[in-house]
């Protein structure tokens, strides 16, 4: 393949992926064996793109046989098993989110023209008995590929974090060129309210999994009038903790709502995630967002 660098492959993608509306998906566009896009992944690892290869120090060749999603495929091992296989230190949007039918057309692109290279970082499989690996393209990283073209998270999940610093690295690039995910009107118009993120309470002492009602987030309106913030949300980093406004919820001008990870009676002021069990924001590093009705992220900030 034609060598190129690693900014023309994410202009690529954003130009084939991030305009274009999920909800006009081809519904096999996932496959693996959808035509190959116009442009190429580089034959060779950019320079500071090296991948860590962890304890095991060893590329593992593999065939894909279905892209699930944006961080998911399915693989044919050396020895004829077909295993499925979660991206290592990524975060693709959910089924249903903003770009999650993107991020997934992007990945099927990415590994459309032959085999892969499996790299374990430290541990083997995750609790759903998923392989843990990244995924390399001709030396190319594609999670990294996903995360600079604004299609995915850089997410910690330790102890697999061997190639995090770049990761992170990529992510701050994808969102200082306002791409993928982090442009404002990624998922269509963006909302014009003056709506966004307050004081968040992250890490209350004890164990805030005993005591959820002591963690929490604000959300804040400084516009002159009210916002209904029907169809809006709070989201972390994670694929499982979303937070839906009710349906009505309207925020008065100047006014502030607290957001409690546990459970509770909803007032003007006070709002509950009702999450059992474990806390939302991870103590050890986390992002919050806001998103507006559309899934774009109208304000965010680390927690």
């Amino acid at each position: 393949m034609a060598q190129v660098g690693r900014w023309a492959l994410v202009v690529g993608l954003v130009l084939l992926y991030g305009c274009a509306p999920d909800e006009d998906a081809d519904p096999s566009a996932s496959a693996p064996t959808a035509t190959a896009p116009p442009f190429t992944v580089a034959s060779s690892t950019p320079a500071g793109s090296t991948v860590s290869t962890g304890p095991v120090g060893r590329a593992e060749r593999a065939t894909v046989t279905r892209v699930v999603d944006g961080d998911t495929l399915e693989v044919r091992l050396a020895d004829g098993r077909v295993e499925r296989l979660r991206l290592v230190g990524i975060n693709a949007p959910e089924d249903g989110e903003c770009l999650s039918a993107a991020a997934t057309r992007a990945l099927a692109a990415l590994v459309v023209a032959g085999p892969v290279r499996l790299v374990r970082d430290v541990s083997d499989r995750d609790i759903y008995d998923r392989l843990l690996r990244h995924v390399l393209v001709d030396g190319v990283s594609v999670g990294e590929t996903l995360v600079a073209a604004g299609l995915a998270l850089s997410r910690a999940y330790p102890p697999d974090t061997g190639r995090q610093v770049v990761l992170d690295a990529a992510q701050a690039e994808a969102e200082a060129a306002g791409l993928g995910l982090w442009s404002p009107d990624a998922c269509g118009p963006a909302s014009r309210a003056a709506v966004g993120l307050g004081r968040v309470r992250a890490d209350p002492p004890g164990d805030e999994s005993q005591t959820p009602n002591q963690e929490w987030i604000e959300v804040v309106n400084t516009g002159p009038t009210p916002v209904d913030l029907t169809g809006w949300g709070v989201k972390d980093e994670s694929a499982s903790h979303r937070f839906a406004f009710p349906d009505g919820f309207r925020l008065r001008a100047g006014a502030v709502v607290r957001i409690h990870t546990g459970c509770g009676s909803a007032s003007a002021t006070d709002l509950f995630w009702c999450v059992s069990g474990s806390a939302v924001w991870n103590n050890d590093g986390d992002t919050a967002f806001l998103t507006d009705t559309r899934g774009n992220v109208a304000d965010q900030r680390p927690v």
